[in-house]
C-alpha cells in the first residue's frame, strides 16, 4: 500500500521536469526578492559576522556561492548555512499562517548555494525552490499548531524543505528523494526552550542547522544511504513523536493543484509574525485617529493566545527581544508614529514618553480567538482616550497574506524600508535581478547572482 510520503516524494521529485506557469515563476522571483531583502537587512549586523565566522570554522571550502555581507571561503553547505542564518536575523523573512514556519530561508538558501557550483537550468533552480516550499509547508501544516508551540517548525519541517530543494538541484530520482526526506526527518529538531532561557540570539541557528541537515540528507541519499519511508506517518515518525495535531491529509492532498509557494505571507513589519495583526490594528488606529500619546489613558491588546507562546517578552532587555514584545512594538508605534528596523536593532528605551506610554499598555490572551488560529490571527486593539473616547480596531489577516499580497512595486519599497541606508544602485540591482529571472529562458543554464547582490564589492 502506497504511503502519503510516497506520493509527496514522487510529486516533488517530478517538479524538476515540469513547465511552470508565469504566475509561479513570478512568485518565485518575488520570494527571491524577499530573501535578498532579509539578507541585506541582516548582513551588516555583528551577528552576521558571528555567523560567517562560525560557518568558516566548520565549513571551510571554495564554493562559488556568495554569502551575505562579505566574501567568505566556504563549501556550498557553509554558504547556505550562513545565508539561512543571516536572512533570519531581523525576523523579516517570509512566513506561513498554517504551516507556522519561514519557508524561504530553508528553500532558497540551499538551492542557490548548490546552483552556484552545478550547471543547472533556470527551470531546475525554479523547481528546487518550488519543491522546497511545497515540502516544508505541507509538512508544517501536518505537524500543526500543537507542534509549533513546542518546536520551532522552521527547524523541524524546514529540514525537510531544505532536503527537497537540495534533492531537486542534485537531480535525485523519486526513490532517492524519498530517502533524502527520510534522512532529514531523523535530524529535524528545534526547541523553543531558548525563549524561556532568554537565549533569543540562538534562534538564527535553527534555520541554519535545518539547511545544513537538509543538504547533508540529500547528499547522503545521492551517495546511496537509505532513509525512513514513513518518516511522517510511521509509529515512530514525526507525527507520532513531535506533538503533531495537523491534518495528515495535507501531506499529499491536491498535489499539483496549487503550488504552495502562492500561499505564503511576506512580512510587512520587522517583528515576530505572531504580532502582525496587533501592530496592524495599532497602525489602523493611527491612520484613522492620530491619537497623541499624552492623551492616551490605556491601550488593551487582546490577541489570539497562541501568539503569546512565542511573542512572550513583556518588555525587552536587549535588542534580540524587541521583536517578541507586543507591548514594546505598540508603544514605539504609538509614540513615534512608525516602527522601523532601527527600533528593533538599536532600541532607544529612553525615547521621550516611551516608558510612560508602555506602562499604560496591556497585552493579554483572548481565549475566544484561539479557535481561529492558525488560519486567522485575530487581535483587537482598544485605546481609551483621556477625554472619554474609545478607539478600537480588529485585524485577523495581515498585509502580505495571500488575501492582501505585495506587488513588485510594494516589494521594491519594502526593500528600501527594511534595508536602511542601502545605496539606490544596490537596491535597483537586487530588485532588477529578481524581476528579470521569471522572464528568462527556463531551458538555459542558470546564471548565479553575482557577489555584488550579496555585499558591496570594492571598486
Amino acid at each position: 500500500m502506497a504511503l502519503a510520503e510516497d506520493r509527496l516524494c514522487e510529486y516533488a521529485a517530478s517538479l524538476g521536469d515540469r513547465e511552470f506557469s508565469m504566475d509561479t515563476r513570478q512568485r518565485v522571483g518575488q520570494a527571491l526578492l524577499d530573501w535578498f531583502t532579509a539578507g541585506w537587512s541582516g548582513a551588516g549586523l555583528a551577528a552576521a559576522t558571528q555567523l560567517r565566522t562560525l560557518a568558516e570554522s566548520i565549513f571551510p571550502g571554495s564554493s562559488r556561492a556568495p554569502v551575505f555581507g562579505a566574501p567568505a571561503r566556504l563549501t556550498a553547505i557553509g554558504a547556505a548555512f550562513a545565508n539561512a542564518g543571516v536572512t533570519h536575523l531581523r525576523e523579516i523573512d517570509d512566513a506561513h499562517r498554517t504551516a507556522l514556519l519561514h519557508p524561504g530561508i530553508v528553500a532558497i538558501s540551499p538551492a542557490l548555494a548548490l546552483a552556484a557550483d552545478d550547471n543547472v537550468s533556470t527551470a531546475r533552480l525554479t523547481a528546487a525552490i518550488v519543491a522546497g516550499y511545497e515540502v516544508a509547508l505541507r509538512v508544517g501544516q501536518v505537524l500543526g499548531s500543537d507542534h509549533s508551540g513546542k518546536f520551532h517548525s522552521t527547524a523541524t519541517a524546514g529540514s525537510l524543505g531544505a532536503a527537497a530543494a537540495s534533492a531537486v538541484v542534485l537531480g535525485l530520482d523519486a526513490g532517492q528523494f524519498h530517502h533524502a526526506l527520510g534522512i532529514a526527518a531523523t535530524q529535524a529538531a528545534g526547541l523553543w526552550q531558548f525563549i524561556d532561557d532568554a537565549a533569543h540570539e540562538a534562534k538564527v541557528l535553527h534555520p541554519a542547522f535545518a539547511v545544513r541537515n537538509g543538504m547533508t540528507a540529500a547528499y547522503a541519499a545521492k551517495a546511496g544511504y537509505p532513509g525512513a519511508k514513513a518518516f511522517i506517518t510511521g509509529r515512530r515518525g514525526m507525527y507520532a513523536l513531535l506533538h503533531a495535531n495537523g491534518p495528515l491529509e495535507s501531506l499529499d492532498a491536491d498535489l499539483g493543484k496549487l503550488d504552495r509557494i502562492h500561499t505564503t505571507t511576506i512580512k510587512p513589519w520587522p517583528t515576530c509574525g505572531q504580532l502582525f495583526t496587533a501592530v496592524g490594528a495599532v497602525q489602523a488606529l493611527l491612520d484613522l485617529h492620530s491619537p497623541a500619546p499624552s492623551d492616551i489613558e490605556s491601550v488593551d491588546i487582546a490577541i489570539f493566545p497562541q501568539a503569546l507562546r512565542i511573542a512572550a517578552v513583556d518588555w525587552p532587555a536587549k535588542p534580540a527581544e524587541t521583536s517578541f514584545s507586543g507591548r514594546y512594538c505598540a508603544a514605539v508605534l504609538l509614540a513615534k508614529g512608525r516602527l522601523g528596523i532601527e527600533d528593533m536593532e538599536a532600541p532607544d528605551f529612553s525615547y521621550p514618553g516611551l516608558q510612560e506610554l508602555a506602562a499604560r499598555i496591556r497585552v493579554r490572551a483572548e481565549p475566544e480567538y484561539a479557535a481561529a488560529f492558525p488560519d486567522r490571527r485575530p487581535c483587537t486593539v482598544t485605546i481609551k482616550m483621556k477625554d472619554g473616547r474609545v478607539l478600537a480596531a480588529m485585524r485577523d489577516i495581515r498585509r502580505g497574506d495571500p488575501e492582501d499580497p505585495f506587488d513588485w512595486e510594494g516589494l521594491d519599497r519594502r526593500l528600501r524600508e527594511f534595508v536602511p541606508g542601502i545605496a539606490e544602485s544596490d537596491a535597483a540591482a537586487v530588485a532588477g535581478w529578481c524581476r528579470r529571472l521569471p522572464n528568462q529562458d527556463m531551458s538555459q543554464s542558470f546564471r548565479s547572482p553575482p557577489a555584488s547582490l550579496f555585499y558591496k564589492v570594492a571598486e
